[in-house]
């Protein structure tokens, strides 16, 4: 596991520490906040007479950032206190509908565009006076919209090219649909994150009898978008890998999009094994039960969904169904998007928390250190499969 500790953090901050956590995204900002309170109060002695630690060690680096609104739906952002010379990290949830605003006396649900619009108030509040600014912004807004067929909008890639205009320097995501995205940003920070390390230690911790090896379990990608984390987590696991393509109808277009008429599958035999199905996300959810149906069929043991984000667009009811058949044995997903107390209530759902990266990533980039050796979760995998394999707690 790799600590705070072990890390040599030999350079001074960049600037004092500040956490803007926007509407939404108030949970996950806490829990990075009482990490780095903690680890700065128990090396923060040190440092306490020299001036470039300066308000290095607080109660807390949360900013009080907020985004009013008029009546008629309109706002401003306001920070509530100066954020001059300060290394500020704005995290936002593009995903989180459960935050509502009124709207002429109705009840409006903020969409993925109200959250980026917060987002650009704020840094516009910040106005220049940062040190650094650094959005967290874990779901990418707009990742699904990443490449042009004929005529449509390319709406990431003006995304990030709009937040580099507006100061920003560094943009940290988790699993973007496509990291290729960042080729619009060529000469600004661009860090895409893989939860992989965390998906692995939710299962270990939840299913006790795993048995970690290619004649007992198998590494799934549901579609060939997937491919690459399927291969990853098949190499760091030293499992076999199989993947389904979507077979479309491209005669016809519901929604958007060409129909899919089969999902068909490529790899050796899933017969007695455990597999694990790996995404970037749930989102109705529709792909990931016609995959494991069809694994099912094909005689595999038990069946985990792991996505970095779980949307569940179309609700819970067709998983409940899946896990009740026997399809599904467990859903893992991250608190880095909004989760409702529906979906954490449930039996089958296995919930990674990812806070405490975050804030190693936060902590590290504030003393402008490399995050390469936390990027890459290799030796932290075969380390917990090894606890795992010799009985020890994960």
């Amino acid at each position: 596991m790799l600590r705070r500790t072990e890390r040599i953090l030999e350079n001074i901050p960049v600037g004092s520490l500040g956490l803007i956590s926007l509407t939404g995204c108030e949970e996950l900002g806490e829990k990075i906040n009482d990490y780095l309170v903690k680890w700065r109060h128990e090396s923060g002695n040190e440092y306490r007479d020299d001036a470039a630690f300066a308000e290095y060690e607080k109660d807390t680096y949360l900013i009080d950032a907020r985004v009013p609104r008029f009546g008629s739906g309109e706002a401003k952002g306001i920070l509530g206190e100066s954020v001059r010379g300060k290394d500020l990290y704005l995290m936002v949830d593009v995903c989180n509908y459960s935050v509502t605003y009124s709207l002429t006396g109705k009840t409006n649900h903020m969409s993925p565009d109200d959250h980026f619009q917060n987002l650009k108030r704020i840094i516009a509040a910040i106005g220049g006076k940062g040190r650094r600014l650094n959005v967290i912004m874990p779901f990418l807004y707009e990742s699904r919209q990443h490449k042009r067929s004929s005529r449509e909008s390319l709406d990431c890639a003006l995304a990030l090219q709009e937040l580099v205009r507006m100061g920003v320097e560094n943009i940290i995501t988790f699993d973007a649909h496509d990291p290729r995205v960042q080729n619009a940003i060529p000469l600004s920070g661009f860090e895409t994150v893989s939860p992989t390390y965390q998906f692995i230690k939710g299962l270990l911790r939840t299913v006790k009898d795993l048995q970690i090896d290619s004649d007992h379990m198998m590494a799934i990608s549901p579609d060939e978008g997937a491919t690459n984390r399927a291969i990853y987590l098949a190499n760091v696991l030293g499992l076999d890998m199989g993947m389904f393509y979507k077979r479309r109808d491209y005669t016809k277009i519901v929604d958007g999009r060409n129909p899919i008429v089969a999902h068909e599958f490529l790899g050796s035999s899933v017969e007695g094994k455990d597999v694990i199905i790996i995404d970037d996300m749930i989102s109705s959810g529709d792909s990931i039960i016609d995959v494991a149906t069809e694994l099912k069929r094909r005689k595999a043991k038990r069946i985990y969904a792991a996505a970095t984000f779980g949307l569940f667009t179309s609700g819970m009811e067709k998983f409940d169904k899946a896990y009740e058949e026997g399809v599904i044995s467990g859903i893992l997903t991250t608190n880095l998007i909004y989760q409702t107390p529906e979906l954490l209530s449930k039996p089958y759902y296995i919930n990674c928390d990812m806070s405490k990266y975050i804030a190693l990533i936060i902590d590290t980039l504030n003393h402008d250190g490399s995050i390469s050796s936390i990027l890459s979760p290799n030796e932290r995998i075969q380390h917990v499969i090894q606890k795992y394999k010799n009985g020890e707690p994960v």
